[in-house]
């Protein structure tokens, strides 16, 4: 496949800071939704980057240290519980999105956004469904997104060992459910997705 189809599309058209965009936990039912923006040096692939979920622990972890050394710029930014809860989970992964374009250090021109909506940005973009089984630059970014909320899950682990955080991430796993039924909610956990359980 060609991992840079959408990158060199960009390009042609006189682009040369093209960003990807992806972002990670917008299912869980605790912890904030991440969002990572990486611009790659033109004609770029890293080997062994694809989709985030298609690889294992061990090659994110390693893939992301790559990344980072190999981009011309990523940024890496979080929209919170509270404001999930507050502006819902769609508006508040846009929100991340937004915040990880506008924090790389080297100012994108142009963003491919994984997903089928794109954030508002100051600067033009296109959302590309499965992006990141399709281009390089949102492949790397779901990398970054998804390691670095991970990192962050097991930090939530160590302060409430109770709830598993670390094993599944927040997400909703039958042992996830039984500990909330046991302990109730921490303040990690976001209250509108916890209805049904709790009842």
């Amino acid at each position: 496949m060609n991992w840079l189809e959408f990158e060199k599309q960009v390009s042609a058209k006189g682009f040369s800071a093209i960003c990807g965009v992806d972002e990670a936990g917008r299912g869980p039912l605790a912890g904030p939704v991440c969002a990572a923006a990486v611009i790659l040096p033109e004609n770029t692939v890293i080997e062994g980057v694809n989709d985030s979920k298609k690889l294992s622990k061990k090659k994110r972890e390693a893939l992301f240290d790559v990344i980072c050394k190999t981009a011309r710029s990523y940024s890496i930014a979080y929209a919170g519980v509270e404001e999930i809860e507050e502006l819902n989970i769609l508006n508040a992964t846009m929100l991340a999105m937004k915040r990880a374009v506008e924090g790389l250090g080297v100012r994108a021109d142009y963003a491919l956004i994984d997903g089928n909506r794109t954030p508002d940005l100051e600067i033009q973009s296109e959302f590309i469904i499965k992006g990141d089984a399709k281009s390089m630059s949102v492949a790397c970014a779901s990398i970054l997104a998804k390691v670095s909320r991970d990192r962050l899950l097991y930090e939530y682990a160590k302060e409430y060992p109770q709830y598993g955080f670390d094993k599944h991430k927040g997400y909703g796993t039958k042992a996830h459910i039984e500990a909330l039924r046991e302990y109730g909610p921490c303040p990690y956990h976001r209250m509108s997705f916890l209805g049904k359980i709790l009842k």
